[in-house]
């Protein structure tokens, strides 16, 4: 079983940065691809993007293409979300999630508690 604890949410001017980071328990991190969505009240769930086991291969929604960087740290149990280019309409709470599959087929198995991400204008 894997524990995921997502941290480094905040509150951002549009056009700043911010940068997630997803802890892992466990041993078996490297097992599972790396996913990476955002929710707003009353919206569903939605993709922002994937990142292989080895951390070769990622996807991204076209939304965040180009702003947003996902890398993983195999070694220290740890997914990161780097977002450039922040825009009001990316507020939202961020969740990681470990599973199966890539890109908009990823399934989680795994899922954090989430952290809130506010670009003001």
């Amino acid at each position: 079983q894997v524990q995921l604890a997502e941290s480094g949410g905040g509150l951002v001017q549009a056009g700043g940065s911010l940068r997630l980071s997803c802890a892992a328990s466990g041993r078996t991190f490297s097992s599972y691809t790396m996913g990476w969505f955002r929710q707003t009240p009353g919206k569903e769930r939605e993709f922002v993007g994937t990142i292989s086991r080895n951390g070769i291969i990622t996807y991204y929604a076209d939304s965040v293409k180009g702003r947003f960087t996902i890398s993983r740290d195999n070694a220290k149990n740890t997914a990161l979300l780097q977002m450039n280019s922040l825009k009001p309409e990316d507020t939202a709470v961020y969740y990681c999630a470990a599973g199966r599959g890539a890109g908009r087929n990823f399934l989680g198995d795994y899922w954090g508690q989430g952290t809130q991400v506010t670009v003001c204008s």
